[in-house]
């Protein structure tokens, strides 16, 4: 074991976490963002948004399998913080 070689980690911990673009004003504006993109606008993590929207404080709707987030509903809560 003390060969000195790195140890492998499992795929699943070499998540790629990459920033994505946050969305642009003016033309082609997303209206709906992945639960990661909300989490990255608000500077938190990706399990506590989910925690925001299992509660039913960030609304979200399904597309599918897929979950999103209308931007109109971030800006929403993140106004009802004051």
């Amino acid at each position: 074991m003390g060969s000195g070689s790195p140890v492998a980690k499992p795929d699943r911990l070499r998540r790629d976490r990459r920033r994505r673009a946050l969305p642009r004003e003016g033309a082609g504006q997303r209206l709906l963002l992945t639960v990661e993109e909300a989490a990255d606008c608000l500077c938190i993590g990706r399990t506590y948004m989910f925690d925001l929207i299992t509660r039913g404080i960030v609304p979200s709707v399904r597309i599918g399998k897929l979950r999103r987030i209308r931007l109109d509903d971030l800006e929403r809560y993140v106004s009802s913080l004051r």
